[in-house]
């Protein structure tokens, strides 16, 4: 199964949706590339846990999709029909994310001149999506753990108290662990969240995605910008394949844009890059993927290794198999094998 995606930059504020009729389980993941084994396990662990009810946190670094994730469980869940609401903890000012996360009453405060239906109240039904919950005051983590365990909570300058029915998803691109230790989480808190964790990999953990992102950008791009260019030089593939991607598929998705719409039509070259990229290439086609503190899976890094090296052929033969297996210097039988085993697919 493959899953395409564009990362928009629309993480920061707050987005309601309303769902409306009912979702198909596989357009819930309409939007997500993620060819790679570590996506596909991250799909699956979505498929598995959706329907649950259970509070979900999503660590990843910034750009790694974390809320097309979260859109996803909801999707997939009961819930689908009701509201999604999605808030990022992190871009609205401290002494106004309580108000609104909860809402507030007229006169509760300088400027509140009319009653307000938080955030929670408007997901009652629904999946509430706290984004950057790492970046979350003290003050206001006691209030999230108090609806956590409660499912009630009182509006700023209200003694009512207010009961929702919501599903609750949380992300972070920090180590919560980490900064319970250090003070800067409470620990109740971060154990109420941490009820099914998700990790999203970064880019730079899933090079063999990029040829897919690349492809689907060039062809949603050319769509929207009225552009026609029709492909990438393997050059410059290859020096892309080799950036670490800091920004992750949210800076390969503005990078794709960008040569896209200077380019305007034909092949992008390595010349059209960024410098720091052409600056990096080298006759290596592909990084060693980094090995993590909680260590790395030699045989999955090297079945991701083969698999990297078989798309790449066949992309170069235009998917001709025979001329495949000659550039691998392998049996067209033992390709045709690999190709089904990997569940490759040449992309639209």
């Amino acid at each position: 199964m493959q899953h395409l995606a564009m990362i928009s930059d629309g993480d920061a504020g707050v987005v309601i949706e309303n769902s409306g009729a009912p979702s198909n389980p596989i357009d819930a993941f309409e939007g997500i590339v993620g060819e790679s084994a570590r996506m596909q396990k991250v799909f699956r662990l979505v498929e598995r846990v959706a329907d649950s009810d259970s509070t979900i946190l999503i660590n990843g670094e910034t750009g790694t999709g974390k809320g097309l994730i979260a859109h996803a469980i909801h999707k997939q869940s009961y819930r689908k029909d009701q509201p999604f609401v999605s808030i990022n903890c992190g871009a609205i000012a401290e002494n106004l994310l309580e108000s609104e996360l909860f809402g507030h009453l007229k006169g509760a405060f300088t400027g509140a001149t009319a009653n307000k239906v938080g955030k929670f109240e408007a997901a009652n039904g629904g999946t509430i999506f706290l984004d950057e919950i790492g970046d979350m005051s003290q003050d206001l983590q006691v209030k999230i753990l108090k609806v956590l365990e409660e499912r009630c909570f009182e509006p700023v300058g209200s003694c009512k108290t207010v009961t929702v029915n919501v599903r609750i998803v949380a992300a972070t691109h920090r180590d919560l662990e980490e900064e319970v230790q250090k003070g800067n989480f409470r620990e109740d808190l971060f154990y109420r969240l941490f009820v099914i964790p998700i990790a999203l990999p970064s880019l730079r953990e899933r090079r063999s995605d990029i040829p897919h992102f690349v492809t689907h950008f060039l062809d949603c791009l050319n769509k929207t910008k009225k552009t026609q260019v029709t492909t990438i030089s393997d050059e410059a593939l290859n020096a892309m394949m080799q950036h670490a991607w800091p920004g992750n598929v949210r800076e390969l998705a503005n990078l794709m844009e960008r040569m896209v719409v200077i380019k305007g039509e034909g092949e992008i070259e390595v010349n059209d890059l960024p410098a720091k990229m052409k600056n990096q290439t080298s006759t290596d086609s592909f990084c060693a993927p980094d090995i993590t503190a909680d260590g790395l899976c030699l045989s999955t890094a090297v079945s991701e290794f083969e698999k990297q090296l078989i798309y790449q052929s066949l992309e170069k033969t235009k998917w001709v198999k025979n001329r495949a297996a000659q550039l691998l210097q392998v049996k067209r039988t033992t390709l045709v094998e690999k190709i089904k085993r990997y569940e490759l697919q040449r992309c639209a």
